[in-house]
């Protein structure tokens, strides 16, 4: 471990002090508001420290068998074994303190908006957008997150044409931020007399909540439309304009919301969702001007590129980014997405490791 890790490591041993003093104080904890962010930074910092204490642990005891070694040379098969052991260790410790030391999605720990579309294939991708959002509902009721429909737009048949739900959640964004992008299906749809394989797709799109604070939005910037909401709601929608059209004029960005009787209810969800979508035209028009490992290697996001193939006949997941197949495609649509979320969260900070080391 070179000494800039080191100097940094020791400052980080330092703040996760300063942050147990800071929540210890009366005026703190009297604060909610304070005591909960000094908490959760405590929470992020915690484990960091505590592997640098293990890493110097490791270091003492390595030091202490090679002078064993040195000196009884009775005992030197075993203290070399032992060695081996704590080497081992120690190589694990300090390739995880180089990844708990890379510079940190700013969106990391923020709640996350995700939109699903049906794509190319009709009604079986409506279908598939249906199944899409059930899979990252179980996860989200896997892991403990709270969930709201902002917006849905469901089908005849039981699919979604679109459907876009916020999750809010412990790093919910930083966990699902890789979904972006086409996933694929292959089975053969209820409608199909010959039993033939039908290819169909969905599109998701992952933002990370913004809120107005993060935003520079000049209201001027805003055309703001009501309307009377179209679709279920018996009398309700031909008596109230409670459906609700914003425009993001510079960008043409639009959305609209229906699904709230209350106008003012249906003009939050529609403010939610434009302000995700104009944070992420302005973070990936940043993105563009850079390189970046993380978008080479796991996939940019776009929605356009296939990310993840779901073939039924097989019960098969294959993630393309990362070369990851899974044979248990039930699991995986019932929201046990654990083991795909690590692998591309593994391979971004291989990436991100490698361009450091540059």
């Amino acid at each position: 471990m070179d000494s800039r890790m080191t100097s940094r490591l020791e400052q980080l041993e330092a703040r996760a002090a300063h942050l147990e003093a800071e929540l210890s104080r009366p005026e703190v904890v009297s604060d909610p508001v304070a005591a909960r962010r000094l908490g959760k930074e405590l929470a992020r910092v915690a484990p960091v420290v505590a592997r640098f204490a293990e890493q110097r642990a490791a270091r003492r005891s390595e030091d202490e068998l090679r002078k064993l070694m040195r000196e009884d040379p009775e005992l030197r098969p075993l203290a070399e074994a032992e060695l081996e052991e704590v080497r081992s260790r120690l190589s694990a410790l300090e390739n995880q303190l180089a990844e708990d030391l890379l510079p940190r999605d700013p969106n990391d720990d923020k709640n996350v908006i995700v939109e699903i579309r049906a794509g190319t294939g009709g009604d079986e991708a409506a279908l598939f957008a249906a199944d899409l959002l059930r899979m990252y509902l179980r996860y989200a009721e896997r892991v403990g997150w709270r969930v709201e429909m902002l917006s849905e737009s469901p089908t005849d048949i039981g699919g979604f044409k679109e459907a876009i739900v916020l999750m809010e959640g412990d790093a919910a964004y930083s966990r699902l931020k890789f979904e972006s992008g086409v996933h694929r299906v292959q089975r053969v749809p209820s409608t199909e007399a010959q039993g033939r394989i039908h290819t169909s797709a969905a599109t998701v799109a992952v933002m990370p909540e913004a809120e107005e604070v993060d935003m520079a939005i000049d209201p001027d910037d805003l055309k703001i439309e009501t309307m009377r909401a179209g679709g279920a709601g018996g009398q309700h929608v031909n008596k109230t304009e409670s459906a609700v059209r914003i425009t993001h004029l510079p960008t043409g960005i639009s959305v609209h919301a229906q699904d709230e009787r209350s106008q003012h209810k249906n003009r939050d969800k529609a403010m939610r969702i434009l302000l995700a979508r104009v944070q992420e035209l302005r973070t990936e028009a940043q993105a563009s001007e850079q390189a970046s490992a993380r978008r080479a290697l796991v996939g940019t996001g776009d929605r356009s590129e296939r990310i993840r193939t779901y073939n039924f006949p097989q019960n098969r997941v294959t993630d393309h980014r990362v070369g990851l197949t899974l044979h248990r495609l039930d699991a995986v649509l019932d929201g046990d997405l654990t083991e795909l979320l690590a692998a591309l969260a593994a391979a971004q900070d291989q990436a991100r490791l490698a361009e450091q080391a540059r």
